[in-house]
């Protein structure tokens, strides 16, 4: 099963740049994407992103992963059109200003969604939590276990797929169209999923350990990661992003 968030090899710019420098640029985009109150400027760092992963050969993950925001994205502008009320009246319970505040929230829910996934598209975890360690100087404990969570997520997602087959061959209807009822079928395979995930976590801690896990520091990596230029100008462009946002 191919999982959103796996890293997707290649050879291009957004790839070769040092995975701090990834991370910066992708919290400017999220921090600008916070600041920036009009419509053209959201627009634009959603467009940024999806040129972004379009560049990188990533276009295709983003999108599976837009199917599932942008139904979550239309739910939060009703939300916010019926909760913020000002302005005047367009229909129903909708008037401009709570149109105008929802459609913000649903820009912002992709624009902050978006560029961090695509970070994780082009970095290998592993190099992510060395160049953290190596650069940030983020305590080696903190990163192993940012990028455990990564690695469990495709893990536990088999996990529940395969308690869900098991149970739909003992005649659990899980294919049916309720959400609700289908929420009701779920919750009791939580526990199974809970016990299975306590088991792993506790056999990867006993394995870390045992490969000398809190004798890691920031220079125990083989592999450097050395800021360069490039490196530099797109730490700059996350800061110039930043403060497009504030102004716009």
């Amino acid at each position: 099963m191919i999982n959103v968030i796996d890293y997707v090899d290649g050879a291009t710019f957004l790839h070769r740049l040092n995975p701090v420098s990834k991370l910066a640029l992708a919290t400017g985009i999220i921090v600008a994407t916070f600041l920036a109150q009009g419509f053209p400027a959201l627009i634009g760092l959603l467009a940024l992103t999806l040129a972004l992963g379009a560049y990188a050969g990533v276009l295709g993950r983003l999108a599976s992963l837009l199917r599932v925001l942008v139904p979550l994205s239309l739910l939060m502008l009703v939300l916010q059109s019926v909760f913020v009320q000002g302005g005047a009246p367009l229909f129903a319970f909708f008037t401009t200003e709570g149109v105008a505040s929802g459609a913000r929230a649903s820009l912002r829910l992709l624009g902050v969604a978006l560029p961090l996934v695509l970070m994780l598209m082009v970095t290998r975890p592993n190099d992510l939590a060395n160049a953290c360690v190596e650069v940030l100087h983020v305590p080696y404990h903190y990163a192993f276990a940012f990028t455990t969570v990564l690695r469990f997520v495709p893990v536990f997602g088999q996990e529940m797929d395969a308690i869900m087959e098991a149970q739909t061959a003992r005649g659990v209807a899980f294919d049916t169209k309720n959400p609700l009822k289908k929420m009701r079928l779920m919750l009791p395979l939580c526990i199974p999923l809970l016990l299975s995930s306590v088991a792993k976590t506790d056999a990867s801690a006993l394995a870390a350990e045992q490969r000398g896990f809190y004798l890691r520091g920031h220079d125990s990596a083989y592999k450097r990661y050395p800021m360069r230029g490039a490196d530099m100008a797109a730490c700059a462009v996350a800061a110039a992003l930043v403060c497009a946002g504030a102004l716009l």
